[in-house]
């Protein structure tokens, strides 16, 4: 084995020869887990030559040991896609529009209608945007249309007009008489300046008047603004701030202009690394709460779901304002957010984090700052709880996997794989025994030999890795039935069956019924047949309620469940109507 410094010196060799590096691709050809592999990029992301980013790390500026900061781009996404008017020099303040442009994204939805400019920080956009599917784009931007033409259920509308010199953008008049006559959902851009006075400015009056017009044909406009920025006014405005649904700055921007803008009914989304902070206008006869929200993981669908309805229902709201952090599945990240939300001076907190045992250390903390919690999905002792109903969720799953064994394998089970979660504690573990319990009551005893326990580290990537060591194990058994903690466990130990060949010899069920395996269920060849509902993208609604009444005083109850129902084939488009696309290949 190798020693912590020789893996990291080996990650950082790996780094400078490729420039990004991805958290799965890393644990493969280390021979480690993707915890270690996680702490190690945490770790190293001090150095001068990594950065974090979304599923892995990239090489800072210049490609080598000794660079500064780099064009963001996730390892997730293709790899550099830089404008032609940025090939020679990268533009200033990469990191920070790449942030904004992260979180700015997040608005929109499969089908939407949206409308960009051909600004560096809305083209960063693209990346983020490349698991949508059947967007309507209306853009002035050359690259941020070849980005988005690459998926082929994407339209992508290039308005006509002069080419910039640059070649980068089209802008001059042309474009104008096109627009007037559109209806478009959203519209994001950027701009050269921004203050109260003058609202958003342009130096190019061609293309000011290019961005008047696209912004006219918009529902709603949303503003990717830098802090370096504001204050200033070039020379020509083209938005005034009544006219600006949002603006989404950097951590950097003075706090009295956050006030100022809130007093001018104009939304503020500061977006740092990990954490956001939105803060919605000032509403004088409405008491306002600040409102923390530390988030399970941003690379899971379903959290991200949950933390995308919270927004919605804070906004909504209209008296919230909702400061937000990545606990990335890691308790020491929990602790550091849990600081960061009591240094906000936050009204209450709602924590979402998978390790019972820090559970008592975070309760403690918030306690001290006589701050109240709701704990979602794991139970923490003093907060009060919302989510799932865990044996019932896991005994309905339980029970149509042991009707799908009676029917094809006359029920019959060689093995049965449970996908669980230790660190989540005894009341998630119900979610599990109520899924074994719920099997028994179908297919009759599962012997203890038949059950093999694997820990599924609550992602695709240790579930699949899991999965393919018990496949080979078990390379002569053909009925092999998984439960699961939740819908990316059942969804790693899929890609194990396919990457083997043995998809035939497997059945499973999920938790969570997320975006991520919809596709999967509606699919009659698949071995995902079904998972229980949670439905993450109606909690943000439920959970302000919930804050405001405590928030008011009023009495709440110890727990309030969510309502389930088992998603199957039968029902899938009943519940979620919309189309979906598989994320992964046969």
């Amino acid at each position: 084995m190798m020693t912590t410094f020789a893996r990291r010196q080996q990650i950082l060799t790996l780094l400078n020869e490729q420039k990004s590096v991805k958290v799965t691709e890393l644990a493969k050809i280390l021979d480690v887990s993707v915890g270690t592999i996680r702490n190690d990029l945490n770790a190293l992301e001090d150095s001068p030559q990594l950065m974090r980013v979304r599923g892995g790390a990239v090489l800072k500026e210049n490609g080598d040991a000794a660079s500064g900061d780099v064009l963001f781009t996730s390892p997730d996404y293709p790899q550099p896609m830089t404008p032609v008017a940025a090939v020679a020099q990268q533009p200033a303040n990469a990191i920070i529009k790449q942030r904004i442009a992260r979180w700015a994204a997040d608005l929109v939805e499969n089908g939407d209608s949206i409308l960009l400019d051909s600004s560096n920080t809305v083209f960063f956009m693209a990346s983020f945007l490349e698991n949508r599917q059947h967007l309507t784009v209306i853009t002035n931007g050359i690259e941020v249309a070849r980005a988005l033409a690459k998926n082929p259920s994407n339209t992508v509308i290039l308005i006509g007009g002069i080419l910039h010199p640059d070649g980068s953008a089209i802008i001059n008049h042309l474009g104008e008489k096109f627009l007037h006559d559109l209806h478009i959902g959203a519209a994001f851009v950027s701009c050269s300046g921004f203050s109260l006075e003058n609202g958003l400015t342009e130096v190019n009056i061609h293309e000011a008047q290019l961005k008047s017009a696209m912004i006219a044909s918009a529902e709603k406009v949303f503003a990717l603004v830098d802090s370096s920025k504001f204050g200033q006014a070039r020379l020509t405005p083209y938005a005034t701030p009544n006219q600006i649904t949002r603006i989404f700055t950097d951590n950097n921007i003075d706090q009295k202009f956050v006030d100022r803008l809130r007093q001018s009914n104009v939304g503020v989304t500061i977006c740092g690394e990990n954490t956001t902070s939105s803060y919605n206008p000032m509403e004088a006869e409405e008491p306002h709460y600040k409102i923390g929200f530390a988030n399970l993981s941003e690379d899971i669908p379903f959290a991200i779901d949950v933390r995308r309805s919270l927004e919605r229902a804070a906004k909504k709201a209209g008296n919230i304002d909702l400061i937000i952090g990545d606990n990335r599945l890691s308790g020491e990240n929990a602790l550091n957010i849990s600081d960061r939300l009591i240094n906000k001076q936050v009204d209450l907190v709602i924590e979402y984090q998978i390790d019972q045992k820090i559970g008592s250390l975070l309760m403690s903390r918030y306690q001290s700052a006589s701050t109240p919690v709701i704990a979602v999905d794991i139970p923490m002792v003093g907060a009060t709880y919302f989510g799932v109903d865990n044996y019932k969720s896991g005994y309905m799953a339980g029970v149509a996997l042991g009707e799908w064994i009676k029917f094809y394998w006359e029920g019959n089970v060689d093995r049965l794989l449970v996908l669980e979660e230790p660190r989540a504690g005894d009341l998630p573990a119900a979610r599990i025994q109520g899924q074994i319990e719920g099997l028994q009551s179908v297919v009759g005893e599962i012997t203890e030999e038949q059950k093999v326990f694997l820990d599924s580290g609550n992602t695709s990537e240790t579930s699949e890795a899991q999965v393919t060591k018990a496949l080979n194990n078990f390379s002569d058994e053909h009925k092999l039935a998984v439960i699961s903690f939740n819908d990316d466990a059942a969804y790693g130990a899929l890609k194990a069956a396919r990457q083997l060949s043995r998809e035939d010899d497997v059945v499973i069920v999920g938790q969570g019924a997320d975006r991520k395996v919809r596709p999967e269920i509606r699919d009659p060849n698949s071995r995902i047949i079904g998972s229980t509902a949670f439905m993450p993208e109606k909690y943000g609604d439920k959970l302000i309620l919930i804050a405001q009444k405590i928030l008011r005083g009023e009495s709440v109850p110890p727990a309030t469940f969510i309502d389930h129902t088992f998603i199957s084939i039968n029902n899938v488009d009943l519940f979620y109507p919309e189309q979906e696309t598989k994320t992964i290949e046969r």
